[in-house]
């Protein structure tokens, strides 16, 4: 399904020539047509998302013009670290889901501080030594095609869809998708913090391998897969994005799982080698302001209420130091060697 059209706003595909250096999937310009400053965003949140609530920041802030580019997660990582470690050609702002590699970063020393009103009140788990800020809320979500799935059969917690997945006579072999935790870094932490969080992920693992799951990148592959039955489930995808999608398709449903949700709060760091700091600290705190989060509740990037939240066990995904465990070399070797027993690469 192609992106819907936004106004107002250029939007310019990357090339796919091999480069040293990563480029961005996409970019988008908003705000003053003959800006007297500007603001680089660099940015994994797809510009269909994100358009609008930059679009309403743009208006509070006359004489900007704001440069935003879409990056795969892994790629945004590297581009970040290269600024970081060049002492140039660093954003004005970095906003990410792989909320892990944004740790790193600030970790490394690669961010600087940002104090203010919206930031201070933010809850420990969403602010990380000033440096560091969790902007939206968005739950880890299965997603399932109706056509394809039967109501007594869609999977409300993760033992429901081992079950689903065990037997070898299961008609949903080869037609359950989730991210490729080597291309996604959001499909990495996903995955990680699954295994430390649940005694389920082995067999979950087990199940997988045998119903010929299917590991791909990225989110919006993965739920035009289910959407189109080239996968009828997917497990562990974006919910802010299902969500969206969902409401165009009533063929697509979206499940909380209820033995435990795991939600992310996407996270923003100002680039301690930023050329426009200052627009990008205006920029966090308007989306930490009332007018900012309406705005990104209205494009499900902050989904206040999940269905039967009362009977859920929502985990928030912490932005602090316990992140760096899955980036630990051996560690991260380790669980690949490990997923790729489910998941042969290549």
């Amino acid at each position: 399904m192609k992106p819907p059209f936004i106004p107002a706003m250029a939007l310019v595909l990357a090339c796919g020539t091999a480069l040293a250096t990563p480029v961005p999937e996409a970019v988008a310009h908003f705000g003053a047509a003959e800006p007297a400053r500007r603001l680089l965003i660099r940015s994994t949140t797809d510009i269909a998302a994100f358009a609008p609530v930059l679009e309403l920041f743009a208006r509070t802030e006359p004489g900007l013009g704001i440069d935003y580019e879409q990056w795969a997660s892994n790629d945004l990582y590297e581009r970040a670290a290269q600024a970081c470690a060049e002492r140039k050609d660093a954003a004005d702002l970095l906003i990410s889901s792989s909320v892990d590699q944004l740790v790193k970063l600030v970790n490394d020393g690669c961010a600087q501080v940002h104090r203010s009103e919206a930031t201070a009140a933010l809850p420990a788990g969403l602010n990380w030594r000033d440096e560091i800020f969790g902007i939206t809320r968005e739950p880890a979500v299965i997603v399932y095609n109706r056509t394809f799935v039967p109501p007594a059969e869609a999977p409300q917690t993760r033992f429901d869809l081992i079950d689903l997945l065990r037997p070898a006579e299961s008609r949903y072999v080869g037609r359950v998708a989730t991210y490729d935790i080597e291309a996604s870094g959001l499909g990495y932490l996903f995955a990680f913090v699954d295994s430390q969080q649940a005694t389920t992920f082995g067999s979950l693992l087990e199940a997988f391998g045998r119903s010929g799951a299917i590991a791909t990148c990225c989110s919006a592959e993965i739920i035009d897969g289910v959407a189109d039955g080239s996968f009828v489930m997917a497990y562990n995808v974006l919910g802010s994005y299902a969500l969206s999608r969902a409401a165009q398709n009533p063929d697509l449903a979206v499940v909380a799982p209820q033995d435990y949700t795991l939600v992310l709060s996407r996270a923003a760091m100002i680039p301690k080698d930023a050329a426009n700091p200052q627009d990008g600290t205006a920029l966090v705190d308007f989306l930490l302001s009332a007018p900012g989060r309406v705005a990104l509740q209205d494009s499900n990037l902050i989904i206040e209420t999940l269905a039967d939240e009362d009977d859920l066990v929502v985990r928030q995904i912490p932005l602090s130091p316990v992140l760096l465990l899955g980036l630990d070399r051996e560690k991260r070797a380790r669980f690949l060697d490990r997923w790729h027993a489910t998941f042969p690469p290549g």
